[in-house]
């Protein structure tokens, strides 16, 4: 079965180059297009999207809302992919709080706009290390709401190493290199993470990481 993807963005010549580059793939379908976050819903229940490719600054719904509505609301809810002009933007960072799997630059090549999609269709998370340290120095609560999460969560030694590595971008695979252990292990680890930390995915931990200082973001 083909990934399946809906295009969110109120400019038609970017959703026609995402659509031309993506429908390139012979396993990747886009499903729908919206020019605005406020379609999404009604969009995402009738077509049932693995991914949504979702712009951040759109004039009505933007993508931060946008996406809380999505994951507040509709069962089994899509990966969502934010697609953004400047990696540094706030609202990227808020995206990715909302519960967003990950962004990609409007200005990513085709190559890696495909790898996106499925890296996030697999249920990776698509986060660019050096670019969340970034935010999460620039726009992070400065109170560090999340060292409670942290806390309480009480992760194991090797839990702890496993959200270090995740926080580095690393993959389940590149994890169990490091860690030199089998990629099933790895992902029970994550799964532990996960649960304990009460986070959606991957990237939601990350952003626990970097808020409560268990990884310093500057």
């Amino acid at each position: 079965m083909p990934v399946t993807v809906l295009l969110v963005d109120d400019e038609p010549l970017v959703r026609a180059g995402l659509r031309a580059v993506l429908e390139a793939q012979p396993d990747i379908e886009v499903v729908g297009e919206a020019a605005d976050g406020a379609a999404v819903v009604p969009l995402v229940r009738r077509l049932r999207p693995d991914v949504v490719a979702m712009d951040v600054r759109m004039p009505l719904l933007d993508g931060i809302e946008a996406t809380r509505v999505v994951l507040r609301t509709v069962p089994e809810p899509p990966k969502i992919l934010v697609v953004t002009t400047f990696e540094d933007d706030e609202f990227v960072y808020e995206a990715l709080r909302a519960g967003a799997d990950g962004f990609l630059l409007k200005r990513a090549r085709p190559a890696e706009i495909v790898h996106a999609v499925r890296l996030i269709a697999e249920g990776e998370s698509l986060l660019f290390p050096a670019s969340v340290r970034r935010l999460a120095a620039r726009y992070g609560d400065g109170d560090r709401p999340a060292h409670a999460v942290l806390e309480r969560a009480r992760l194991t030694e090797r839990e702890a190493e496993v959200l270090r590595l995740m926080a580095r971008g690393l993959s389940n695979a590149e994890i169990a290199a490091r860690l030199v252990v089998g990629t099933e292990t790895v992902k029970s680890h994550v799964s532990a993470v996960l649960a304990k930390l009460g986070a959606r995915d991957r990237t939601q931990a990350v952003i626990v990481a970097y808020e409560s200082g268990f990884v310093e973001p500057r």
